[in-house]
């Protein structure tokens, strides 16, 4: 097998089984025969079973595979890389710093700051460092890894707003209907970005800005 297809295979797995286990149906029957917390263990011990075995494959078999294409190195590129990821590390700082109803441990309702920008945060910084990471990184088996971010991150937060809408009663529907699901995508984006804490911002910049400075040991091909 080919490691590109065992990315894909193993990103298809978790997909499915995340997605499955939450569904209203399955994840109500479950609950009510295990209980909430055990329930909760069993997905993490799911996602952690399939995910870490995604990661290890993938970074065993790094640019193997045919190039599907390849970017030199310029300026715009590295610029492009670093402006993004610095907006995707802030979304996800915030997005942990202040959940929202959609997270995975559901927060607040209030429609500001990030989820004037989108109402799914943390999901969408990592669509975003998938769409990012695809850029320079054109072998198969990089294609399957990355792309199954943005895959499954749209996949999930549709999935999680489905989800919510059938359950969430009219408190879920009202934020629903105020925030885009896309980020900046929304008309009320720069009011959004203005009401941004200034501390979490720069704790998100920063993190991006340590994470790039240490990428070369810690990622080195």
């Amino acid at each position: 097998m080919s490691p590109a297809l065992e990315v894909l295979l193993l990103w298809l797995a978790f997909g499915a089984t995340h997605i499955g286990l939450s569904s209203q149906r399955v994840r109500s029957r479950l609950v009510g025969v295990l209980g909430e917390r055990p329930f909760q263990g069993l997905y993490s011990i799911v996602a952690l079973a399939l995910f870490i075995p995604l990661v290890g494959g993938y970074f065993a078999n790094r640019h193997e595979g045919p190039w599907l294409w390849e970017l030199s190195e310029s300026a715009a590129l590295v610029w492009t890389l670093n402006l993004g990821m610095g907006v995707a590390f802030v979304l996800l700082v915030t997005g942990l710093v202040r959940p929202g109803p959609a997270a995975l441990v559901p927060g607040g309702a209030e429609v500001r700051g990030v989820y004037r920008i989108t109402r799914h945060p943390f999901v969408m910084a990592t669509v975003i460092f998938g769409l990012l990471h695809l850029l320079p990184n054109g072998a198969a088996s990089d294609v399957a890894f990355f792309g199954g971010f943005v895959g499954f991150g749209l996949l999930g937060a549709w999935h999680q707003d489905r989800r919510k809408l059938a359950s969430g009663g009219e408190a879920y529907r009202s934020f629903h209907a105020a925030t885009p699901f896309l980020p900046f995508t929304g008309r009320e984006t720069l009011r959004g970005l203005r009401e941004l804490s200034p501390l979490i911002t720069a704790a998100g910049v920063g993190l991006a800005v340590l994470v790039r400075y240490f990428h070369p040991a810690w990622f080195a091909d």
